[in-house]
């Protein structure tokens, strides 16, 4: 199963890294088995050009352990330690008849939400998302990666 996890995960990487533009940073963090309520998610990125306006994406990779359709999220994006700024966020993952919404192959599927778009940095530096699971269960199935996507616009 771990083999077969791997497998995927590679052939969405080599998906992902063909159709991404050379300048777009992707981060991604393996959440385990289980998401548990408190367990928060650091995704550490270095901003150079902070004058460009970016799109920020949460990127999201489950399985069909996952039990229900939407994943709500709390976001923080951090610089050098101090908070920016807090987001709840809920994202919908399966359509009404119970499909996810997704793409990749077999039991994964990945979605990219719009997190932050247009959004100009303060200045160059060291930043930080960190999400935590906002959802009713103390230990949530099914959410294998959470990640963070990058965008930058043409100026």
């Amino acid at each position: 199963m771990v083999m077969l996890r791997s497998i995927v995960v590679f052939i969405l990487f080599l998906s992902l890294s063909s159709c991404q533009n050379e300048n777009d940073k992707i981060l991604m963090k393996d959440v385990g088995e289980q998401w548990k309520k408190n367990d928060v998610q650091t995704l550490d990125f270095k901003i150079d050009d902070a004058q460009n306006q970016k799109n920020m994406m949460i990127v999201v990779r489950n399985n069909n352990d996952y039990p229900y359709s939407n994943l709500r999220l709390i976001a923080s994006l951090e610089q050098n330690k101090k908070k920016i700024s807090t987001d709840t966020l809920n994202f919908v993952l399966a359509k009404p008849n119970g499909e996810w919404i997704g793409t990749g192959f077999g039991d994964t599927k990945e979605i990219t939400f719009q997190y932050k778009l247009n959004y100009k940095f303060p200045q160059n530096g060291n930043y930080s998302v960190k999400v935590v699971q906002a959802m009713r269960n103390n230990s949530l199935k099914g959410i294998e990666d959470i990640g963070i996507k990058i965008q930058n616009l043409k100026p």
